[in-house]
Formats: structure tokens, C-alpha cells, sequence
């Protein structure tokens, strides 16, 4: 269970904790400490704790920092000092810095509420779930006037798995509170994952019968009986709800679920119609209910064209609202209804520039046309709609490499570079990978080397690079040991791909080792799905290397037939004797 199951509850909590949660050892003289200092020393720790209280308080937080290390300089088991900079490493993304400064702050004032709540909240917030409720459970001994801190035991004995515990704490919780429905909802949800059907029930009930006027305890409680089967008492409960609320979405979803469950498709359709024409219900309701319906229909491998026809009566009743049409676009994708889905995104795009996830789905649609002139048209408009981007930069120069304009490609590479932000290497190592390319098709061998070890320095493990870059250096017959773990590595991410054994047989093939060569080539041939002209030329040098010449000319034929162009293929049909090619690019 994710670990803010509780977070609406935690809201209503959040006052209550808050009020505890103070800036902990104000009074600096009181603090529990382990050291005796001499007057002055406590002055000197006094001056620089308050100093950093204020310096944190204006957010010169470097010089708060600066101060409060200065503080355990003077006495390294302050609590008040230790707690403070806990926080700050908690915001250095240094969790477990903070928390074992934490500890020593409980260690040496373990009467400080603050602190221990603090130390409880951290190890659950850092996936420490079996200490946190440790922690809490001792909070809960030692401070039975807080009986909020149940609800923390709660989640973390939650995300700890000890579901029995967790439920007694919330109940501990609901006997200090009163009832609650998201408390009540949270007790629902770990009995049913316990498989404690009737407890679980039991929680709906105790809602539906504490809140009558509340139409939606009586709709779940009636979906619950019609996961039982039982269809009489569900119907019985949508009605008693429909009488509370008659315009509820919720009744309208659970009466179509009925209505599937009892085998009478047309009511259901019905009641899902009805909803999206009902001029009160608003569009997010509606587009609830369609979204529930859709989940249906997929369960149950219905036409698709009945939601897609619902879709179209919303988006007549709704043409501006763009989250619908991004909802039916997506349904569209998924049906691979492809140049519809595209129309939806465009009509967003024109209609909200701004809405970026539109665009990325207009390219991604391009890119699996192979739609060249599409992607430079997006890409070029969202480099200008989003500037501080380096996705675009490098998918416009992709297309300009498809168009052979490699000059183009590599200004708009080395520019938006540049913009690859530090938390994202594997971006970078693609730029670097794509210039690497770019150098080999410019007969710069060198350049393309560089940029081929810069991007592994970002990725280490880019299989297109490494593919490419091993295949290169056999080519110029450069490091063939080097070129063979290279290659050998991205056999080891993907053992089936033909591009990559077929590599990995050429390098074998330079190297001398034309018996392997041939088993790892065959290996290729048997998976390659595209019949590669590359790799049947590849194939007859192998073979000829071998011995098998008729079997070799063979194969060289085929690789012309399927549309390899090469003054040395020519010569080696031609001649029938294997010639080595000087050009790879001829």
C-alpha cells in the first residue's frame, strides 16, 4: 500500500501535531546535554544558535548551516543544534545524514516530543518502516494524550505489512476521535486486504447507517453486495441512494455495473448515456463515469466504437475542454486508431500551445510514421514554446540525420546539449551517442570516437553506442579486443537482437576467428526479420572465409538482390572471391 494512504486523514491531523511541532530547544539553557560548558562557552553557543535561527528565518541557509555546525563544535550532544541541521540535510537530500543526526538528538534529550516525532517521521518517510513504528508505538506509551499518533503507527505498520496491527491502531485512533469516513475507508481497505470480507463490510455499514443522507456510502455498500452476488440487496441499496441523491454519478456507474451483472447490456448503455447527456451532471462527473465504463468494456472485450460513439456525444457537449479530448485521444491510441488520435492532439495543440504533453504524443506518433517533415515541424515548434527543453532539440536533429543533413543535425546537437539538465545522463549520453554518428558519417573517425566515449561516460551501458562504436573501430581494424567487450556487452542486454550478433560476428570476422564468426552470424540470419542486405553481404564474407565460396557468392547475390549498392559487392560477385571493402559507407 503506497505510502500516503492516509494522507486526507492526515489534514485533519495536521493541526494537531503541528502544535507540538515547534522549533524545538528555544530555550537553549534547558536543553538535556551530556557536556558541561563554562559560562562563556554556553555564551558562545547561545549567540551562534540564536544567530542561526535568524539566519535561517531571513533564508541565508547557508549561514544558518554554517552557525549550527558551529554550535556542535562547542558542544557535539546539543540536541537543539543536532535537530536543526538534521533538517538541513534532510533538504541536501542526505536522508540518512539526517537521520542519524536525529538520533543523537533523541539519544541525548529522549523526553523531546519534537524530536522523537521527528526521527519517527523521517525513518517512515525513507522506507524505515519497522523502525518508524517502533518509534511511533513508543510515542503512543509515552504521550497517550496525543492519540493522533496512532494514525502514524497506522501507516507505517501498514507499509511494514503487520495489516492486524495497523487496524488496531486505527481503531485506537476512532475510539479518542470519533468515527470518521477516511478513517473508516482506510479500516475498509486493510480488512479487504486481509481478506476480512465482513469486517470490511462491517466498516461500510456502520458509515451507511451513521450518514443516511449520504448517497455514496449506500452505492459502495451496494457495489460490495454485488461482488457477493448478491443483486437483490445491491439493488436495494442503489435505490435507498438514488432516493438520497437522484443526480449521483456514483448511482448512475454502479447501476450499469448492476445492469451488466444481471445481463441487460442495453440498461446499461442506457444509464451511461444518460448521465453524459444530463446537462447537470459537470464534465469531470461525466468523464468518471465514461472512465469507469471504458474499464468495463476493455474487462469484457466490448466494441469499442460504443465508448468511442459515448466520447463524441461529450465532446459535442464539450468541444473547449481539453483534458477530454487528451482522455479521448489516449482511448484512440490504444485502439491504434493512430491518424484520429492524432487529430485530437492537433485540435489541443491549437487550442492550448502550452499543453506540452500533447506535443509529446504528436511526436511520438511522427516518429513511428517515420514522418520526417512532422517531427521537424514540431520540434522546431516546441523548441520555441519550450526553450529550456532538450528533448526537442535532439529529436529535430535525429530527423535532419534521417535526411542525411548531418551538418545541420550536429549545430543543433552541440547547442542543445547545453540544456540536458545534470539529473538526466542518459539524455545526455544519447546526444553524445548521436553525435558520434554523426562524426562516422562525416569521415571524421576521431571526432566520432571522442563523442563515443563521452557518451559511455553517461551511460556506460547505451547498447546503441556500444554497438556502433565496436563496429567502427573493426571497420578501421582500431582496440578489436576493446571493439569484442563492447559488443559482448550488448549481447548481454539483448542476446536475440540481430543487429548486435551481427556485429558482434563481424568483429569476430576481423579479428580472425572465422568458425565462431560464422555460428554467431547464422544466429543473426535466423532472427532478423528484415532480410538485411548488410548482413547477407556480411554472411557470403563469412562463408568465404570458411571455405564455403559457392555458398559465399550465393549470399553476396542475395544482398544485391535485396538492394545493397557496392562497387566491392559488385567485384566480389563478380570475381567470386572475397575483397576487402576500403569504404563502408561506398
Amino acid at each position: 500500500m503506497h505510502k500516503h494512504s492516509f494522507y486526507i486523514l492526515a489534514i485533519l491531523l495536521s493541526v494537531a501535531i503541528s502544535s507540538t511541532s515547534a522549533i524545538a530547544g528555544i530555550k537553549v539553557k534547558q536543553l538535556t546535554t551530556k557536556n558541561t560548558l563554562s559560562q562563556a562557552e554556553q555564551r558562545r553557543f547561545d549567540y551562534f544558535f540564536y544567530e542561526g535561527i535568524k539566519l535561517k528565518s531571513s533564508g541565508n541557509y547557508d549561514a544558518a548551516y554554517d552557525a549550527f555546525s558551529h554550535c556542535l563544535s562547542i558542544d557535539s550532544t546539543a540536541s537543539a543544534a543536532l535537530y536543526e541541521l538534521s533538517s538541513f540535510y534532510a533538504q541536501m537530500n542526505k536522508p540518512e545524514k539526517s537521520r542519524s543526526m536525529l538520533l543523537k538528538a533523541v539519544e541525548n534529550d529522549p523526553t523531546n516530543f519534537t524530536y522523537r516525532v521527528g526521527l519517527a517521521s523521517l525513518s517512515r518517510n525513507i522506507g524505515m518502516y519497522g523502525e518508524a513504528a517502533e518509534e511511533y508505538q513508543k510515542l503512543v506509551n509515552d504521550f497517550p494524550d496525543k492519540p493522533e499518533l496512532n494514525f502514524y503507527l497506522a501507516d507505517a505498520l501498514t507499509q511494514q505489512g503487520e495489516i492486524g496491527k495497523a487496524i488496531d491502531a486505527c481503531n485506537k485512533l476512532e475510539e479518542a476521535i470519533g468515527m470518521n469516513e477516511t478513517l473508516s475507508m482506510q479500516k475498509y481497505k486493510l480488512y479487504t486486504q486481509i481478506h476480512e470480507d465482513n469486517n470490511a463490510f462491517h466498516e461500510i455499514e456502520k458509515l451507511a447507517d451513521k450518514f443516511p443522507d449520504e448517497s455514496r456510502y449506500r452505492t459502495i455498500l451496494g457495489d460490495l453486495y454485488l461482488e457477493k452476488n448478491d443483486t437483490v440487496k445491491a439493488l436495494a441499496c442503489y435505490q435507498q441512494a438514488h432516493a438520497a441523491d437522484p443526480e449521483s454519478p456514483y448511482y448512475i456507474v454502479s447501476m450499469a455495473n448492476y445492469y451488466e451483472v444481471t445481463g441487460n447490456k442495453e440498461a446499461a448503455e442506457s444509464e451511461i448515456r444518460d448521465a453524459l447527456v444530463n446537462e447537470k451532471l459537470d464534465v469531470d462527473s461525466k468523464v468518471g463515469v465514461l472512465s469507469h465504463y471504458i474499464m468495463l468494456q476493455q474487462q469484457t472485450n466490448q466494441d469499442p466504437q460504443k465508448v468511442n460513439s459515448l466520447f463524441q456525444t461529450l465532446l459535442e457537449q464539450h468541444p473547449e475542454d481539453i483534458n477530454l479530448k487528451q482522455m479521448y485521444a489516449s482511448l484512440l491510441i490504444s485502439q491504434n486508431k493512430t491518424e484520429e488520435a492524432r487529430f485530437q492532439y492537433q485540435l489541443i495543440t491549437e487550442m492550448e500551445p502550452q499543453t506540452e504533453s500533447a506535443w509529446q504524443q504528436l511526436l511520438t506518433i511522427s516518429m513511428k510514421d517515420d514522418s520526417i517533415p512532422e517531427m521537424l515541424r514540431i520540434c522546431k515548434k516546441c523548441r520555441q514554446l519550450f526553450p529550456t527543453s532538450a528533448e526537442y532539440p535532439f529529436y529535430e536533429a535525429v530527423a535532419y540525420y534521417q535526411q542525411n543533413k548531418y551538418e545541420e543535425a550536429l549545430k543543433i546537437l552541440l547547442d542543445g546539449v547545453k540544456l540536458v539538465p545534470a539529473n538526466n545522463p542518459t539524455l545526455k549520453s544519447d546526444y553524445y551517442g548521436q553525435m558520434g554518428d554523426i562524426y562516422h558519417q562525416l569521415r571524421k573517425s576521431e571526432e566520432s570516437f571522442k563523442a563515443y566515449d563521452e557518451s559511455l561516460k553517461y551511460n556506460e551501458n547505451n547498447v546503441v553506442v556500444l554497438n556502433n562504436y565496436g563496429y567502427f573501430l573493426s571497420l578501421e581494424r582500431k582496440d578489436l579486443k576493446r571493439a569484442e567487450r563492447m559488443s559482448g556487452k550488448c549481447l548481454s542486454q539483448e542476446p536475440g537482437n540481430s543487429t548486435y550478433l551481427d556485429t558482434y560476428a563481424w568483429i569476430l570476422f576481423t579479428e580472425g576467428s572465422y568458425s565462431l564468426a560464422k555460428s554467431y552470424i547464422e544466429s543473426a540470419i535466423s532472427k532478423d526479420t528484415t532480410s538485411s542486405a548488410a548482413l547477407l553481404d556480411h554472411y557470403g564474407d563469412i562463408l568465404y572465409m570458411n571455405g564455403e565460396k559457392e555458398k559465399a557468392l550465393e549470399q553476396w547475390k542475395k544482398a544485391r538482390e535485396n538492394g545493397k549498392k557496392s562497387k566491392t559487392l559488385d567485384k566480389k560477385i563478380a570475381q567470386g572471391v572475397y575483397i576487402e571493402s576500403k569504404d563502408e559507407q561506398e
